[in-house]
């Protein structure tokens, strides 16, 4: 039996369609459900870039009127997902969501009195103002005054309700450009030195370093995708205030130019196609350096000293950080890496040499600059997810170059996990990690070859659930040491024992390959609630497929929130204020469905058999 990949794609209010009737693995075949690829194949900058004309936005079923099933859509019972984050019903910390103030009611439950316009047992529901059909053809954004809404219409049809259309009347094209109509399209002719397609991009307009500082007007994406505004109800992070103020010290704000708020290479913007959101890098141009002075230098991203963040808190009972108490800890002092054979145009980077000490703590980000207010639940910061690798291969002693083919996760220097079905016999295997990004150069990039690979004894598929979906991947190196830590490569702890029902964690993944029209090079978050065995046990989910081996974890009502991963990606969950594996992508039904969650392998099952194997070639 073959099975297929499927990745989870559940977006905040947004219901996707899917795409597979049966249980799949998560890796064979992608879909590409959720987001889109980031850029097109080699050559792809020369051609012309593709803009959204007057026909396709007839056709985008986006603006399609709302109907009675948008309503069934957007609102659905929270109380099983309640109960299970809130077993103790307690108001320390606080469960109420955008300032509600939490009230004790009884032993064990609360009330929260929640302030306008907010509503629900956690005040997380706010009034659905960005319906289908409000704003025509044009994006619905939030505002902070009543209406609670604005409607930014796509040209040429006109405010305020972006349901009527004229061309070139009033002039859309700015700084004295001309507006040549085209049937019900239009272009505009610029003056010279500036670009756009509203000519609203001036000569001077560019980034310095990294567009930190980037306040320019450019809002289109490297192929030509219109950004997003940044107060858009289709990015903003559930549970956030949509309704406050979007000014801030990163250039964020009401508005759609691109900006790099969270320490990417360059600037950046959400778009959508479709019901899908995506981001991606911006057609923005880098400054020239002044000519007789030097290039500016910014230091090492590994030596950077940030903040680590943490979330909510988690059960107390959770992995030591120490390597001498780990089954999979690497010495202090490790010989230089041994580098990838890979060639040299790989769009990563290899293995750096080694620092004097290494992987003495886990499951401890540093991103460098999380973007927590207005983010939703797809993109990931530099450095926030440090032990996500990219499982690839190629045709055993071929020049067939690698392609990605599933998620891991390091727990060690020369050690990753990931599922059992995504080892095949008679294939050479790489890991990368320490990028964001699959379709670029990234000196942060880190390539170990995999020396051997081991699948759980015990592993097997059936046609309806795959058990003891785990496999075990050695790296290349020498006297213990592989990869090498910096800010972007770290490990993933081990749990220590079972996490409560309810509990939040991350899943990640790039959910992209050369087959999907709309897949995506950039590695994607989002949270997951872990579900009882007993619940996913029941018939109406998983029935008696489920067994010790894996458990559930998501939303059971479906297509509620946003989740990407690749199989034998991880599933981490906070224990001790460590990140810990709890889990690795295994299989699933379809994408978004009811009563169908993600099945995860349970990584609990398998520490002893962890331990045996690593501490075997140590």
């Amino acid at each position: 039996m073959k099975l297929k990949l499927l990745l989870f794609c559940l977006f905040l209010a947004v219901l996707l369609i899917p795409t597979e009737s049966k249980p799949k693995h998560k890796d064979k075949e992608k879909n590409g459900h959720g987001h889109g690829r980031g850029h097109g194949p080699p050559g792809h900058r020369g051609r012309e870039k593709k803009r959204q004309r007057f026909e396709d936005l007839i056709k985008d079923s986006f603006f399609r009127e709302a109907t009675d099933d948008d309503e069934d859509e957007e609102t659905f019972n929270q109380d099983w997902l309640f109960e299970l984050q809130d077993p103790d019903g307690r108001c320390t910390p606080n469960p109420c969501l955008n300032n509600g103030v939490c009230k004790e009611k009884g032993r064990r439950g609360f009330k929260c009195d929640c302030p306008k316009p907010f509503k629900g047992r956690k005040c997380e529901r706010a009034p659905k103002v960005c319906r289908r059909g409000v704003c025509g053809r044009g994006e619905c954004v939030l505002t902070s005054t009543p209406p609670f809404y604005e409607c930014k219409c796509k040209y040429p049809f006109q405010p305020p309700d972006c349901k009527r259309y004229t061309v070139c009347q009033p002039n859309p094209c700015r700084n004295g450009g001309q507006c040549i109509p085209d049937g019900n399209d239009f272009d505009c002719q610029c003056p010279e030195g500036f670009r756009g397609r509203f000519c609203h991009v001036g000569p001077d307009d560019c980034y310095v370093g990294d567009g930190e500082t980037y306040r320019g007007n450019v809002s289109e994406t490297d192929d030509g995708n219109e950004c997003l505004y940044w107060n858009s109800h289709f990015i903003l992070e559930k549970g956030a205030n949509p309704f406050n103020s979007f000014e801030d010290e990163d250039g964020l704000g009401p508005h759609n130019f691109c900006r790099n708020p969270d320490g990417e290479p360059k600037p950046w913007c959400f778009f959508r196609k479709g019901r899908k959101l995506f981001w991606d890098y911006c057609d923005v141009t880098q400054c020239p350096q002044p000519t007789g002075e030097p290039p500016s230098v910014k230091p090492s991203p590994a030596t950077t000293q940030v903040p680590v963040t943490t979330k909510a808190p988690q059960p107390s009972k959770g992995p030591t950080a120490q390597p001498s108490q780990s089954p999979t800890a690497q010495p202090s002092q490790s010989p230089t890496a041994q580098p990838s054979k890979s060639p040299t145009a790989d769009p990563v980077g290899t293995t750096p040499a080694p620092s004097p000490k290494q992987f003495e703590t886990c499951g401890l980000p540093q991103p460098k600059k999380a973007l927590t207010r207005i983010f939703g639940g797809l993109k990931v910061s530099p450095g926030a997810i440090p032990w996500q690798v990219s499982v690839q291969q190629k045709t055993k002693n071929s020049n067939m170059k690698y392609s990605p083919v599933c998620g891991g996760v390091l727990i060690a220097s020369c050690w990753v996990l990931t599922a059992g079905h995504c080892i095949e016999q008679n294939k050479d295997m790489r890991v990368v990690m320490g990028t964001l990004a699959l379709d670029r150069p990234d000196p942060s990039a880190q390539i170990v070859e995999v020396d051997t690979a081991i699948v759980h004894e015990n592993y097997r598929e059936t046609s309806s659930a795959v058990y003891n979906d785990i496999a075990l991947l050695r790296l290349r190196g020498a006297n213990g040491f592989c990869a090498n830590e910096t800010q972007f490569v770290k490990t993933a702890c081990l749990p220590s024992g079972q996490l409560t029902d309810g509990t939040e964690c991350t899943i990640s993944g790039w959910g992209a390959t050369e087959t999907s029209d709309y897949g995506t090079n950039h590695l994607l978050q989002a949270n997951v609630l872990l579900i009882s065995q007993a619940k996913c046990s029941e018939p109406a989910v998983y029935g008696s497929a489920i067994d010790g081996s894996m458990f559930c974890a998501g939303y059971l009502q479906g297509g509620v929130d946003s989740c990407q991963g690749d199989s034998g990606g991880p599933l981490t969950c906070k224990q001790n204020d460590t990140s810990v594996v709890y889990g690795l992508v295994s299989w699933g039904d379809q994408c978004g469905k009811k009563n169908k969650p993600g099945v995860y392998a349970r990584v609990t099952n398998f520490l002893d058999w962890i331990k045996s194997k690593t501490q075997a070639f140590s």
